[in-house]
């Protein structure tokens, strides 16, 4: 098989992969959305269903289907959660959506065993009505970037969110500032609402839960329903204040339909997974580098286009550090240029170095569900590592390689005289005939060793001449 037979077989399998790297996504948008969707008949209960960490996708999805819902004249939407919360950019758009919805919103803490942690309690706090079933819990609301602050103060006063004065460390500053802010905006949710402001401020400063009878016992919430169907029961004729007026409920019986995520929703929440976010990215940036050390080859370059872009896409609703971005950027540029112009190591080990801490700091938060896997980092930085070891062993061993191109090789070599003479005249070397000088007489096809070359012509010996 030559080069070419090979090369080609190398961007066909490269090219395969990356097409097959799209497949999930593609899944995602062209698989059938779940039961559901409108348009609405005047006076029916629309559900949403609010599932594991709280990220851009969840927000896009409930705030479109409450404008939806709106639009339809349904008479009440019921937010169904389990989530362990989320990024806080979401839960605010979230709150906002409800907060400005002329249709009632029930959040519902659901099914047994389901929470409303951290971002949902803020999320419940803001539903025109909060229910949970039994044996589920809310709370636990400190913003979660706060906790391993450094200099962030004493055990006492990161549980509490009181910080030293302004002149104090600057981790304990923005410690007091964010603890205070979160407790601020918990505390008017449930002054809008009625409900207990001041176990609202405990859940942020002290990270406080609730069970489901003791959060209706203490005020959090508004009552415990078993089902769907119990909820529906006990707010029938309940008056709820919206934005837009007063509206009394009648849900006895009322059709219930449940609204699925359409294919926008379902693309962003695939692609809003920061490790899959970071997986596109680097199949993007190899599949541009592929494109651009093979031209012509197409096919990566448009695969390693589309996943760049949807990277970006999703990136761009993440919270990202930049300069991790550059970090990973810098790293892979670095063992692309150990593979190009081997330096033996000091290219490719920064680069493997900088790949991996732009990985390690590349999403810009802690919030539950929005690390990348270090073990999927770690797969990447040793993939990357043992191409750097093989480029760097190609590279030696060709060190030892005897010269086999250029005037070098010449020299040692043997050929044929192909006429006789005593100064100057032709010999053939490799197939090539060429001028050879010589200080000893030869004869027709004597065999000679070729001792140096000036020019074009060459210096040669006899083969069996003590010189050789």
């Amino acid at each position: 098989m030559n080069a070419f037979t090979t090369g080609n077989c190398g961007t066909r399998a490269h090219s395969l992969l990356l097409w097959l790297s799209l497949l999930p996504i593609l899944a995602v948008i062209l698989s059938p959305p779940l039961p559901a969707a409108g348009p609405y008949t005047a006076g029916e209960v629309v559900m949403l269903e609010i599932q594991d960490a709280i990220g851009p996708a969840t927000s896009d999805y409930a705030e479109r289907a409450l404008q939806d819902a709106a639009a339809s004249g349904a008479q009440l939407v019921i937010l169904r959660m389990d989530t362990p919360g989320g990024l806080d950019t979401a839960m605010r758009t979230i709150v906002k959506a409800i907060l400005d919805s002329p249709v009632p919103v029930a959040g519902f803490v659901a099914p047994a065993g389901a929470r409303a942690a951290s971002a949902g309690t803020y999320i419940l706090y803001a539903s025109h009505v909060a229910a949970m079933a039994p044996a589920t819990n809310l709370g636990a609301a400190t913003p979660v970037q706060l906790v391993g602050v450094p200099g962030g103060g004493s055990d006492k006063e990161k549980e509490t969110g009181q910080g030293q004065a302004a002149g104090g460390p600057p981790g304990a500053a923005k410690q007091r500032t964010l603890v205070n802010d979160a407790a601020a905006y918990l505390r008017g949710l449930a002054q809008l609402r009625g409900r207990n402001a001041a176990w609202a401020e405990e859940a942020v400063r002290k990270g406080v839960s609730l069970s489901a009878t003791e959060a209706l016992k203490a005020g959090v919430i508004d009552l415990v329903a078993g089902d769907t169907g119990e909820l529906l029961q006990k707010l029938d004729g309940r008056r709820v204040m919206t934005r837009y007026g007063e509206r009394t409920l009648a849900t006895a019986g009322a059709v219930v339909t449940r609204l699925a995520p359409d294919w926008r929703s379902r693309l962003l929440g695939a692609i809003a997974n920061p490790n899959v976010a970071y997986l596109l990215m680097l199949i993007g940036v190899y599949g541009l580098i592929f494109e651009f050390s093979n031209p012509g080859s197409l096919v990566p370059g448009i695969a390693g286009a589309i996943c760049l872009l949807l990277a970006l896409y999703a990136f761009q609703a993440l919270p990202v550090n930049y300069a991790g971005i550059g970090l990973i950027l810098l790293g892979m540029a670095l063992m692309v240029a150990e593979a190009f112009a081997p330096s033996f190591g000091a290219l490719g080990i920064g680069g493997v170095v900088a790949f991996v801490i732009g990985s390690v700091i590349l999403i810009d938060t802690d919030a539950p569900g929005y690390g990348i896997s270090l073990p999927l980092i770690a797969a990447f930085a040793l993939v990357s590592a043992g191409m750097l070891i093989m480029t760097v062993g190609m590279a030696l061993k060709s060190r030892k390689r005897p010269v086999v191109s250029g005037s070098e090789e010449l020299l040692g070599a043997t050929g044929r005289a192909l006429e006789g003479f005593d100064r100057e005249g032709p010999v053939r070397v490799h197939g090539e005939v060429w001028r050879a000088r010589t200080r000893t007489p030869l004869t027709a096809g004597q065999r000679v060793r070729i001792s140096g070359r000036e020019g074009l012509v060459l210096e040669v010996v006899p083969e069996d001449d003590e010189e050789a």
